[in-house]
């Protein structure tokens, strides 16, 4: 345990990058992360995610988790299978979407092993184990106690936390975080994934007034998206065109949480309001689908529009143009659509899931399009798609691209860079220390500098690995509670 005086932040994750998210916090009598996410994209990701862990993981007393997707809870079954014991602590929606989730990871670490297995029976390695299993995750999931926003929890003596909405994802949370120490109380504040403001579905997020030290996202931190109904409109053009002129399927990869509620959400209203006509739509994605019954469970965090908007999560009599897939049979059935289809499905970067077998249908065929409606992370499938690859590698075959491939940013579950200013400039008070996180490098570095010209804030971009001792004399004194 650390020195008396002592408090340190150590930067294990999201930091000069957008994945695996992991952040471990030491005071006295106090080892604590927040977050535990897996690191998605690039040929390195898979080692990364195997590597031991930088610490002890017998020795953190517990966890809090901002949200549900898997570069922020993602290593949690690998946490608890490495001997860490303690709670999780997260927001009651976050830990009805963990039920599916880390289940869902934990069959696809099982199905890659065993993949590498059949492929490597001749060969003289034996294939890596899973990264964890079924079992990890039922066991990790054990674990996990839900929390309702804007509560105070005390998770040890001397230390407090909150959970208040960040708008991103259901039920993704901004943490408060307060420490005691010899009378005097240090409060950090870690943003987690914030959401734009005004988009559907959930609400804003929560201003926050006051922090010592503040962790902020940047993922969007050196651009602006595009406004909603701009957005709309262009999803309308993008569906009759390719409906009408060019014939073919819209192939849109999508995240099981969020990112698919969002697009049923605007297909539905639309279709309410008579923009658009005779839809034949396909949510493709068992993991979607139960994230799309959790989300009607929780329509007390939808904002008044969602609320309004009555049946957009449903299939039912009103809805006869949404399917949802359930077998893999009825996924593979859907190749055989060559016209007119709509088909969502994970992962959201394209480098897992169903969405690659549809891809692998699509791609080569110019009267279908490829509509990517969230941010895809360096070395990502989606992202090589996105800067405008001839050719990919799917399932061992080089594949063409010839298919159209469109981007809609205004659909986005994070903040835009004027989002997140605004965010900010809602501390009266500036932090004594703010670390900019959870964005590539360029982007990162832009925030910062914004920050810093606008607000006169003290900003640090960390570097990935490095540790900070907010005690030390630089950071000055800190206030009393």
């Amino acid at each position: 345990m650390n020195d008396k005086g002592v408090m340190n932040i150590r930067f294990l994750g999201a930091a000069r990058e957008v994945t695996g998210s992991c952040y471990l916090i030491e005071a006295t009598g106090l080892r604590f992360l927040v977050d535990c996410g897996m690191v998605q994209g690039g040929r390195e990701a898979p080692a990364r995610n195997r590597k031991p862990f930088d610490f002890d993981p017998r020795t953190i007393d517990f966890v809090l988790l901002t949200h549900a997707h898997i570069d922020h809870s993602g290593l949690l079954p690998k946490l608890t299978r490495a001997g860490f014991a303690g709670p999780i602590y997260t927001t009651e929606a976050t830990a009805d979407l963990l039920g599916v989730m880390l289940p869902d990871s934990a069959h696809i670490q099982e199905s890659d092993a065993e993949r590498a297995r059949r492929k490597s029976r001749h060969g003289k390695t034996a294939p890596p184990a899973p990264l964890y299993t079924m079992e990890d995750a039922r066991d990790c999931l054990r674990q996990v106690r839900p929390v309702s926003y804007d509560d105070m929890l005390e998770p040890k003596p001397g230390m407090r936390c909150r959970f208040r909405d960040a708008g991103h994802i259901l039920g993704s949370a901004i943490i408060e975080v307060w420490i005691d120490e010899d009378g005097k109380t240090t409060k950090i504040v870690f943003s987690g994934d914030l959401g734009q403001p005004g988009r559907p579905i959930l609400r804003d997020p929560t201003a926050i007034e006051d922090a010592d030290y503040l962790l902020i996202e940047s993922t969007y931190g050196d651009r602006d998206h595009a406004d909603q109904t701009t957005s709309v409109n262009d999803l309308i053009e993008i569906i009759e065109h390719t409906r009408h002129a060019g014939g073919g399927n819209i192939i849109v990869p999508a995240f099981a949480v969020g990112r698919t509620q969002e697009v049923l959400y605007h297909l539905h209203r639309l279709t309410c309001e008579g923009r658009l006509h005779d839809l034949n739509v396909f949510v493709d994605s068992p993991m979607a689908t139960e994230a799309t019954r959790i989300t009607r469970q929780h329509l007390e965090l939808f904002d008044d529009q969602a609320k309004k908007l009555a049946g957009w999560h449903k299939v039912g009599a009103d809805l006869p143009y949404l399917h949802f897939t359930a077998s893999v049979e009825e996924s593979k059935a859907l190749n055989h659509i060559r016209s007119g289809a709509i088909i969502i499905s994970a992962s959201g970067m394209c480098d897992a899931g169903r969405i690659r077998h549809h891809l692998r249908e699509n791609l080569p065929r110019r009267e279908s399009l490829v509509l990517i409606t969230g941010f895809q992370a360096a070395g990502t499938l989606g992202r090589r798609l996105v800067e405008g690859a001839k050719r990919v590698r799917l399932f061992g075959d080089d594949v063409p691209v010839r298919a159209t491939i469109r981007t809609l940013n205004g659909f986005s579950a994070h903040a835009d860079r004027t989002a997140l200013l605004a965010w900010a400039k809602g501390f009266k008070t500036p932090p004594r220390r703010t670390f900019v996180v959870h964005g590539e490098a360029g982007a990162a570095t832009e925030f910062a500098q914004k920050l810093r010209a606008n607000n006169g804030w003290h900003v640090t971009v960390p570097e990935l690995g490095s540790s900070v001792d907010l005690a030390a004399p630089e950071f000055g004194a800190r206030y009393d509670q």
